[in-house]
């Protein structure tokens, strides 16, 4: 078959979906996209409905409205299409949105994206990839019902984010905590505006983006706050956090009184003790936020899946294990034994929206035949050097520091290939990543600030 006819099925429609498409498109391939919002935008859409709650605890994108980028919009500009004269470099939610949503009707991936379709399951037969799919269609009555549908595809790009599957950790007392008082302690996900933190005190458990975000969203209104950590490899700086907020030690349990305590006034705090790693105690809480992040997960392709295996123990076919990572991935985007399946935007730590284009330009000559693989053979012996550099876990997608040695790296591969030369990061890129690292780079040379004494303490 032609590069000309071959069809190319990409799921989902954020940024790293749009950016695919485009691309995909540019090459002259048939190209349909499959989102199960109603809308392009990704973790950037808000929506005001809530996710359903995870289990507590779990073992296996989030929008607020407060939320902004924090790579700064210099870093984010793709290479098709520049954001508008004048934008800042952080900006709301709303402004990156538009973004996505401008460049989908601009390139014409908004005109081959069906909405309101999920997903439901991914498999392979003679060589063709089958995409099942449900389809919410509105009624001019306006109710709604929902259509299954197939269609076929020669290469498939999985471009549906890392934000769908929230992780609830493992603290002792936590799930009695939930079926006691479910609407006082939720995953981030949920977290939507400020306003009903208002004068309360608040225990969000993590330190890394979403729980920096959300403890500086609260700062002016909540009473106290607290921000537990563990010392990870994610954490941000305490300096960041508001001043009436207090980073403390680890959350190791929950302890509530064997007598099941009925609070019915939502004013009135938990009748919980939360004990921390340090030895001491938190009481007086209002709300808890569990700021855990996610589990990955690729639930249209169960098959992949070995929810209960360790990631050591992966075998040469699985994709997800404990959900920590993704595994047998050629340069983190072309699955080793098939390499027809294709994902975008898999790595941490980077400029979101210029990196998961470096990956699509790249992706998408090798699904027009314009780019060879390397064999099998080649590209397992590269991942496993991976895996014996980095190790198994979330720190494996991560770039810190090596994303430009990342996308070079790339177009090193693709380039000898090509007649017209894929080009790297600008130059006005690189002077806005200097200036974000410089940025970081003096918050940790801050330390973590003076350590303010516990204000909601246990008796």
């Amino acid at each position: 078959m032609s590069a000309s006819t071959k069809r190319v099925a990409v799921i989902g429609a954020g940024i790293s979906g749009v950016v695919s498409a485009a691309h995909l498109r540019n090459e002259g391939l048939d190209v349909t996209v499959f989102e199960r919002s109603s809308a392009a935008g990704g973790v950037w859409l808000y929506d005001e409905r809530r996710p359903l709650e995870p289990a507590y605890p779990s073992v296996l994108a989030p929008c607020y409205v407060g939320l902004k980028n924090n790579v700064g919009t210099r870093l984010l500009t793709t290479t098709l299409n520049p954001f508008p004269a004048g934008t800042e470099d952080y900006v709301s939610h709303s402004v990156l949105k538009d973004y996505i949503q401008d460049t989908a009707v601009k390139t014409g991936v908004e005109r081959i994206t069906h909405y309101d379709t999920e997903v439901k399951q991914l498999f392979k037969i003679n060589g063709k990839w089958k995409v099942e799919t449900v389809v919410l269609e509105r009624r001019p009555s306006g109710t709604t019902e929902s259509r299954s549908t197939t269609s076929t595809f020669d290469t498939v790009f999985v471009a549906s984010g890392h934000y769908h599957a929230p992780r609830v950790p493992d603290i002792p007392g936590i799930d009695e905590l939930k079926r006691r008082f479910p609407t006082r302690i939720q995953h981030s996900k949920g977290y939507r505006t400020p306003q009903r933190f208002a004068n309360r005190n608040v225990l969000l458990i993590g330190a890394s983006v979403s729980s920096t975000d959300i403890a500086r969203e609260l700062g002016p209104i909540s009473n106290t706050i607290y921000q537990s950590h563990r010392g990870g490899a994610f954490d941000l700086p305490a300096t960041l956090l508001p001043d009436n907020a207090t980073r403390v030690e680890e959350v190791v349990a929950f302890d509530l009184p064997k007598i099941n305590t009925a609070v019915t006034d939502e004013n009135e705090p938990l009748p919980v003790t939360i004990k921390l790693k340090s030895g001491q105690t938190l009481c007086g809480m209002h709300d808890i936020l569990i700021c855990t992040g996610y589990h990955i997960t690729i639930p249209f392709l169960p098959d992949l899946h070995s929810d209960s295996t360790p990631a050591a123990d992966a075998s040469p076919t699985t994709l997800v294990t404990d959900g920590t990572q993704l595994h047998n991935l050629h340069k983190d985007i072309f699955y080793i034994p098939d390499p027809s399946l294709i994902f975008i935007g898999v790595p941490y730590f980077t400029a979101t929206f210029t990196l998961f284009e470096f990956q699509a330009m790249v992706a998408a000559k090798v699904a027009a035949g314009k780019v060879k693989l390397p064999s099998e053979k080649e590209m397992r012996k590269e991942y496993e050097d991976r895996v014996a550099l980095k190790g198994y876990g979330k720190t494996f997608h991560s770039l810190r520091e090596k994303e430009v040695e990342y996308v070079n790296e790339l177009l090193e591969f693709a380039n000898p290939q090509l007649e017209t030369q894929l080009l790297g990061h600008t130059e006005v890129w690189h002077e806005a990543r200097a200036e974000l690292v410089a940025r970081m780079q003096a918050m940790r040379a801050a330390g973590p600030g003076p350590v303010k004494e516990l204000g909601v303490t246990c008796a």
